[in-house]
């Protein structure tokens, strides 16, 4: 009994040392730090703004202080002054991480329902509040 418990303590904590190990590393060298073109800087920030936090969720990158969100500002700034395009760096990213990485993603294959669910939930209120009333008006004239 005691064996089996002391073996379960291990495997627990050998299970969370790969969770608290990416906290320990020093963040990436553009995750803080701005770059030194302010042209170059503002198109890094003007970027950053428009995609979102994957572990915050409600931030974007630009206001984070996640280190998965240091890392993606890493990734922006270091491409930016290597001269990459900012929609192609945007591209890269939805690549890499998914759609909901960016505050506004294109419409595909995967994102249409996000656009169009809330047109269709609108025209079935607007359905039924129409028939409700067409029913309401029908009892009026029926007393």
């Amino acid at each position: 009994m005691i064996r089996s418990l002391v073996f379960t303590l291990i495997a627990a904590f050998a299970l969370c040392m790969p969770a608290y190990a990416q906290d320990d590393m020093p963040p990436a060298p553009y995750a803080y730090t701005q770059l030194d073109d302010p042209v170059l800087e503002a198109r890094a920030l003007e970027l950053m703004e428009t995609l979102r936090c994957l572990t915050c969720q409600s931030q974007s990158i630009a206001d984070s202080d996640a280190p998965m969100a240091g890392d993606m500002r890493h990734q922006v700034r270091s491409r930016i002054a290597a001269g990459e395009d900012p929609e192609a760096i945007r591209a890269w990213l939805i690549e890499r991480y998914g759609d909901y990485v960016s505050y506004s993603p294109d419409v595909s294959a995967t994102t249409w329902p996000l656009f169009a669910i809330p047109a269709v939930l609108l025209l079935a209120v607007l359905f039924a509040l129409l028939r409700r009333l067409g029913r309401r008006s029908g009892d009026d004239e029926a007393a």
